[in-house]
Order: structure tokens, then sequence, then C-alpha cells
């Protein structure tokens, strides 16, 4: 697997990030332990996380994911071997979030102790917080680069112009600066990243590593009508909104190339996601081995020029 550059921040890394939300929700302890063995073994080294996983599954209050994959470092001894990133911000384990001060520097430890690491090569800001100045919140980010329990910082979820200004005060103060971002940006959610977040990422060098690279697995092309909303209650009323004529206009291009590419929609969605000029390592999930191979897939899969003008006409805004 040929890893790639994460903007500024001197880590390597696979194409595809994996993304942790599962843990703790559609996969349990053993069930992620197994899906982090073959991440690792089929060079994937890249894992997203947050404390606010998964607040939204009855029961949980955070910190689940977390946990499961620290739990997955001390077993497996490949925390070296992981680039490891996780987030701050939202509602968790108990606290309300937001981006003080105080309160990055009391999860971060918290975080750090469920992840049973030392540091954390990506922390990220998981929401913008208005009501903070950014100073305050980068000032809190820095101290934690300096005292060595981070090694890059990122943003998501932030506009166009408030990742300029959060760019430009780190730039005036001396203190760490955001590395990447992380926004929401597939096949059919595309305009709001291209007209605002785009122009500002290119323009700083901010690595991208966009969540719901496969829209909430409608990219997979599982989703084809209502009754498949049923089959996979985890997941299925998030992508009715897809369904519609551009969503299936879009599944219909995935179809055309996956047949001539002897590849999976899903494969050909990232691959897709990889040709375009901001993004670094788009997010995606998995919870069987043939949805994994389908990511790793996606890292080799080079797109011809014909075919990437294809799915973007397809899924122009209507």
């Amino acid at each position: 697997m040929d890893y790639r550059k994460l903007g500024k921040t001197g880590l390597d890394v696979s194409p595809v990030c994996f993304g942790g939300n599962v843990f703790g929700w559609t996969l349990d302890e053993a069930a992620s332990f197994k899906m982090l063995d073959a991440m690792a073994a089929q060079g994937i080294n890249f894992i997203d996380t947050a404390d606010a996983y998964s607040t939204w599954v009855p029961g949980n209050t955070g910190g689940d994911s977390e946990k499961i994959i620290g739990n997955w470092f001390k077993a497996s001894g490949k925390r070296d071997k992981v680039i490891l990133a996780t987030k701050v911000g939202k509602p968790a384990c108990g606290e309300a979030g937001g981006l003080k001060a105080a309160y990055i520097l009391k999860a971060v430890d918290a975080s750090l102790q469920r992840l049973q690491t030392d540091y954390i090569d990506l922390y990220q800001a998981h929401d913008d917080d208005k009501s903070t100045p950014l100073e305050e919140t980068l000032g809190a980010f820095d101290k934690l680069v300096r005292a060595g329990k981070v090694r890059a910082i990122g943003a998501s979820n932030y506009e166009g112009a408030r990742l300029a200004e959060a760019l430009d005060v780190s730039k005036q103060h001396g203190l760490a600066a955001y590395a990447t971002l992380q926004p929401l940006y597939n096949l059919y959610d595309r305009e709001d990243f291209e007209r605002d977040l785009a122009p500002v990422c290119l323009e700083h060098g901010v690595a991208v590593i966009n969540f719901f690279s496969l829209a909430s697995g409608f990219l997979s092309g599982k989703y084809r009508g209502e009754d498949d909303l049923k089959k996979y209650s985890a997941r299925g009323e998030r992508v009715r909104k897809y369904l519609n004529p551009r969503g299936l206009r879009i599944l219909d291009a995935l179809d055309s190339v996956a047949k001539e590419t002897a590849s999976s929609p899903s494969t050909v969605a990232l691959a897709w996601l990889l040709r375009q000029p901001a993004v670094t390592s788009p997010i995606a999930s998995a919870t069987s081995d043939a949805q994994l191979a389908s990511l790793v897939a996606a890292a080799s899969l080079k797109l011809s020029d014909d075919a990437v003008a294809r799915l973007s006409a397809a899924s122009a805004a209507d």
C-alpha cells in the first residue's frame, strides 16, 4: 500500500482511514478486535475515533470506541503501528463538551487513559465552538503538542471562514495550527465542501480526512429502495434522504464503473474521492471482511479520467 503524507504533520497514513465509530456500536469488542487485526494486516494504519463514540447507543455514555481501541493496543502491542486520531468537543462521558481550554486539557487525559497510550497522533476539535475564543482553544492544543501528549491537531465541522481565521490566529500567536480538516464529503454531499472548504484547504496545505465517505453506506449500493431501509436498521434511516433521482443516478454510474474495473461500488466511490485534489484519506468503516476488502482495494484502484468525469457528472447537483 502506498502511504500518503498527512498534510504538514510529518505523518504517513494509508489512503483510507478506518472509522472507529463502529467499535462499541455495530461491532462488539470481540468483533472489533478481529476487524482491527485484519485492518492492520492489510495495511490500513490510520484510525479515527472520538470521545463521543458512541453516545447514540442506548446504555453508552461515550468513550466506548476509545476503550475498545485501547484494549486492543494492550492485547496486540500494535500501538506504534497505528496513526491514531481522536476528537474532543461534543458532549461525552457526562460532560457538556465545548472547546474551552480547561475542558480540552481534562478531556485529553481521559482519552489517553481509555486509549491506554501516552500520546495521540492527531487530536481534533470535533465541532467549532464559537462561544470560546479561537486563541484559547488553540492555546490549549498548543500546550498539548508542547507536552508531547499530542503530535498534531485538526478541526472537524468547521466552516471555511472559521478555518481560515483559526489558521491566522495560530500564525499570529505562534500556536500549533490545524493541519487537518474532517468535513462531510462524498459523491452525493459535495457542494458545501467544494465551494466553501476546499479552497481554504488547498491554499493552506490542510489535509482532508472526510467523514461519511460512503454516505452512511448508501454509496455501497445496498440501498436501492424503501424495502432496503428496513433490512439495515442500524443505518437505514440515515440514508433515506439519498433515495431520490439524483442518488439513484449516482448509483447507476458507480455500478457502471465498478463493472468496468471489476470493483465494488464502495471501492469506486472511495477511489473517486482519492482523485479529488484536497482529499488525503477518506474515512470509512467496515463491519465484515468483504467490506474491509472494498476499503483496501480503493487504495490501489486508479480510475481513468473518463471514469472520474462520468462520476462527477452523475453526482453534479440538480
